[in-house]
């Protein structure tokens, strides 16, 4: 199978059925998708330390990786969103 690592790879299709054929021989590159959703302002980023149970981590792991996701950015999209909810909970904002 071949591996697209460049969104400039993918050719324009006349048809859903040529889009089709195209992806049974071809796959998205994870470093693509990760970029495409970790892209924005870095330097407004904080590094901080978390301990974690390790086998909770290797889950999280698990479940980023089928979701073609760095798990550090779907750990902070998961903080995000319970933020949001209890923000709103409470009247908040």
């Amino acid at each position: 199978m071949d591996l697209v690592t460049k969104w400039e790879a993918i050719p324009s299709f006349a048809s859903e059925r040529d889009e089709g054929q195209y992806w049974l021989t071809h796959r998205l590159d994870a470093k693509l998708m990760e970029e495409s959703v970790t892209q924005g302002d870095q330097s407004e980023s904080t590094t901080i330390t978390l301990r974690m149970d390790p086998r909770m981590l290797a889950r999280i792991k698990r479940l980023a990786r089928s979701r073609y996701l760095n798990y550090q950015s779907m750990i902070k999209q998961w903080m995000s969103e319970r933020l949001e909810s209890e923000f709103r909970e409470r009247g908040d904002r």
